[in-house]
């Protein structure tokens, strides 16, 4: 098997994972209109960009900054 076959093999697994992956992927929850921390207001275009988002932007800094 030649460079250019194990490539098309290795296109073809990659594919198929991710295909997989999508398929037994769960959908995200409905967006919070309010930030579970805060209580502050979700911008719509926020919850739309970002599905299933519960927490405001400055919650959410917060939040990664911790992990």
């Amino acid at each position: 098997m030649d460079d250019a076959d194990l490539a098309v093999k290795h296109e073809a697994r990659a594919e198929a994972r991710a295909n997989a992956m999508r398929q037994n992927a769960k959908p995200a929850p409905p967006s919070a209109s309010h930030c579970i921390e805060c209580g502050e207001a979700i911008p719509e275009p926020r919850r739309q960009e970002v599905k299933g988002v519960q927490l405001c932007i400055d919650c959410q800094k917060l939040s990664e900054r911790k992990r």
